[in-house]
């Protein structure tokens, strides 16, 4: 057979040979693991992107500022995962419409003044009810901050007079507490390795707590670092401030106990005990004049 010849008949084997093994040979089970997972993917990002629109369009009727001001609170609170500030924003005007159709229903029952008051006030209530309990998991968690930051000094004091540097004793601190204080200084951490600078970093978690002791701890290691002070005495003056301030905290409030107890007293307890006194006096004295 000429070269030819066994030229064109390999040129019409080999490709019809290589079609019916790449057919044969394909993982036909692979091929529909794939094909599902590409259809899982893409009816999971159609919600998301439904949401994000959501959010988009609830964001733009937002006034700038109150965006701001939500946006504070829930880094106040720590960010929660299934809480971002597009879904609160979405949440918020669908609770008023919620609430304003229930209060629509109850007005048109009855219309009068005081149902389209209630009307107004469920609106109100709607909206709103998310920024309290926001506001409100906020406070408690700059409270237990402000709770933990005396401790907390005094461990980094003993991890820095031991020998290890600031950023150490941060991270021994943060590894050893659980409490909101440590997952702060956590993220701040993290925040100077992904190459911010320790400045902007520990003004970023002041920013973010807003609680003034810590804000004042802040102030003082920032100027140590650029003044070239000693951390271990700036720490130890710190904490016995913080220790100083807890302590006259505790006493503010036992202070204010006997005001806070006054008015039960007057208006539950005092009556109560008139009652259990006077009471048989009162029986006897009108039993004689009877």
């Amino acid at each position: 057979m000429s070269p030819m010849a066994l030229g064109a008949i390999l040129a019409i084997i080999l490709p019809i040979t290589y079609l019916v093994w790449s057919v044969a040979a394909t993982d036909r089970v692979a091929l529909r693991n794939i094909q599902a997972n590409l259809g899982q993917r893409a009816r999971n990002a159609a919600p998301q992107n439904l949401a994000a629109e959501f959010g988009a369009i609830a964001r733009k009727a937002t006034p700038v500022g109150y965006v701001a001001w939500l946006d504070k609170q829930l880094a106040a609170v720590g960010r929660p995962k299934d809480w971002p500030l597009e879904r609160l924003l979405i949440v918020k005007p669908t609770l008023a419409l919620g609430a304003g159709v229930l209060g629509l229903l109850n007005f048109l029952a009855s219309p009068a003044p005081a149902r389209f008051a209630v009307l107004v006030a469920a609106l109100a209530f709607g909206y709103f009810a998310p920024d309290l309990l926001v506001r409100t998991n906020a406070e408690k968690r700059r409270a237990k901050i402000r709770q933990e930051l005396p401790n907390t000094l005094d461990q980094m004091l003993i991890s820095v007079q031991a020998g290890l540097g600031f950023e150490a004793a941060m991270a021994r601190t943060a590894q050893n507490g659980s409490g909101p204080l440590a997952d702060e200084m956590t993220r701040t951490l993290q925040d100077m390795q992904v190459g911010r600078s320790r400045k902007e970093a520990y003004l970023a978690m002041s920013d973010r707590v807003d609680v003034p002791d810590l804000r004042s701890f802040i102030r003082a290691i920032v100027q140590a670092d650029a003044y070239g002070i000693a951390i271990a005495k700036v720490l130890k003056v710190q904490a016995h401030e913080m220790r100083l301030k807890r302590r006259q905290r505790a006493e503010e409030h036992a202070m204010k106990i006997p005001v806070k107890i006054l008015f039960p007293l007057i208006f539950f307890i005092f009556p109560t005990l008139f009652i259990i006194l006077l009471g048989p006096a009162v029986m006897n004295i009108v039993a004689a004049f009877s």
